[in-house]
């Protein structure tokens, strides 16, 4: 019985025309031919919406662009042929990842602008018609499509605890010499630890884990660095949204072994309703305050006074950032709406605190204030990439190629390097021009994608510190990788 319900559901469906003819559905319909061109960037995206667009959908059946034949879909629960829409779309999209990494192994990469390549840059700028800020731009441009993959090697004191657990988040300190790592656990919780970057160079694939790794029975939803009695000195960790929660201050002292004298405990922690993320403020006249967005309100701590003050919000803040040049929280929320507060002031009850206000039309997911401060990249659960003039208040550009539909993804912004990279809920990374929002390159995920296995990265031009290499840092499953700059 059930192989004749699996035959019946892989064979491809026939009817009878005027002439008592069996012909084929597509046979009817004239087929559009798919253009290969549809991204300049290789985007993965880009060329499935076009091959599901060449086709009409026929309610129950799926169409097959390699067979080029209509197919019947069966229920989800069918053992013996489970032949569903979501199968069938998972492992279009895993055929997908594979020719991209295949075509990244044998360096078929091109570059995405047409004629770009470093001697048409050298003679251009030799002749003055390049500026040293527009050369520079380029030049990072270039070498974001010859990035090549390989894998860096852990070294960690406990061998049986190191590289046993999947990543979820890495972040990496101001001068990129360490990044923290979270990690999830099996029997539920994290585990946290700090990897030297050192070690790290053109030559070398190893980086050293610290000593003491931290085990915490909850799950972790923000991470940043904080500068408290020196720079990057703690860190802030925002438990996951669950009850209770709970926001604490670790010292990074507290992985290291090598003063055991000098490592402090757990100077900061308090538990919490409902945590998305948090903050460290680096403005001289409040850099010993940090901040939590929880479930309707921002709550702002002074980590030596211990005061702390509530703003009230109308919708969960799912990210934060502090501007440095002036005591201003940058808050984006589930609503889509992104304000601001000036921290110095006392909330009162019916005062208006939000000093300025923007608006997306989904969940907004990360905020990053650019240098100057005069501008404010935002991204969203529609996949919406938007770079906003502070001083307007009106978005003056947008990025295209983004997915994200449900998870808190972070931008990353590289000012001095010209990049945007942002990671997908599709699980590849993406490289945009910041200047103008050019999609420079899509890189897979070396996994098969999945809700968790989505990649955590960092980008900098000076890995492992002044003297480091550049290139971009994956985290994915249990595995690090150095995508090589050079």
């Amino acid at each position: 019985m059930n192989r004749a319900i699996a035959s019946a559901a892989t064979a491809p469906i026939r009817r009878r025309n005027r002439n008592n003819c069996t012909e084929r559905p597509e046979q009817r319909e004239p087929q559009t031919p798919v253009n290969a061109g549809a991204s300049s960037s290789g985007d993965p995206s880009s060329s499935r919406l076009t091959q599901n667009s060449a086709v009409p959908e026929l309610p129950g059946f799926y169409y097959d662009s390699e067979k080029n034949r209509y197919f019947r879909l069966l229920p989800g629960h069918n053992n013996y042929n489970p032949l569903t829409k979501e199968s069938i779309q998972y492992k279009a999209k895993e055929r997908e990842r594979l020719r991209l990494l295949e075509e990244e192994e044998k360096q078929k990469k091109k570059t995405t602008r047409a004629g770009l390549n470093s001697s048409m840059l050298l003679q251009k700028r030799q002749l003055g018609l390049l500026s040293s800020t527009s050369y520079s731009r380029l030049v990072h441009e270039l070498k974001v499509n010859c990035m090549r993959r390989r894998k860096i090697e852990i070294h960690s004191p406990n061998p049986l605890v190191a590289g046993t657990n999947n990543f979820k988040i890495i972040v990496a300190d101001a001068a990129c010499e360490r990044i923290f790592t979270v990690n999830d656990v099996e029997y539920g919780g994290c585990k946290y630890g700090i990897i030297n970057l050192s070690g790290l160079g053109k030559e070398s694939l190893t980086v050293k884990m610290y000593d003491n790794l931290y085990f915490t029975n909850r799950k972790v939803n923000s991470v940043c660095w904080a500068s408290l009695t020196h720079p990057d000195s703690h860190l802030c960790l925002m438990g996951i949204a669950e009850t209770p929660g709970c926001a604490s201050l670790l010292p990074e002292s507290l992985f290291s072994s090598t003063n055991p004298g000098d490592r402090l405990g757990m100077l900061c922690s308090f538990t919490i309703s409902t945590g998305w993320s948090c903050a460290w403020c680096l403005n001289p006249q409040v850099d010993t305050c940090f901040s939590t967005g929880l479930t309707r309100r921002v709550l702002v701590t002074n980590v030596v006074t211990g005061h702390q003050q509530t703003f009230g919000s109308s919708s969960d803040v799912l990210a934060q950032q502090f501007a440095t040049q002036t005591p201003m929280l940058y808050n984006g929320c589930r609503s889509g709406e992104i304000f601001s507060i000036d921290v110095r002031q006392r909330n009162r009850k019916g005062q208006s605190w939000k000093a300025i206000r923007l608006f997306h039309d989904s969940a907004v997911t990360s905020v990053r204030l650019l240098e100057a401060e005069h501008y404010l990249m935002a991204a969203d659960m529609a996949g919406k990439i938007k770079l906003w003039d502070l001083r307007t208040t009106k978005c003056v550009k947008q990025y295209e190629g983004h997915h994200n539909e449900y998870a808190l993804l972070p931008l990353h912004v590289n000012e001095e390097e010209g990049l945007l990279t942002a990671v997908g809920q599709d699980c590849y990374t993406r490289i945009w021009s910041l200047q103008d929002t050019h999609l420079l390159r899509t890189i897979p995920s070396p996994h098969p994608s999945s809700k968790d296995a989505i990649p955590s990265v960092v980008f900098s031009s000076r890995l492992g510190g002044s003297r480091g290499v550049p290139g971009l840092l994956m985290a994915v499953k249990q595995d690090l990788y150095h995508f090589s700059y050079n």
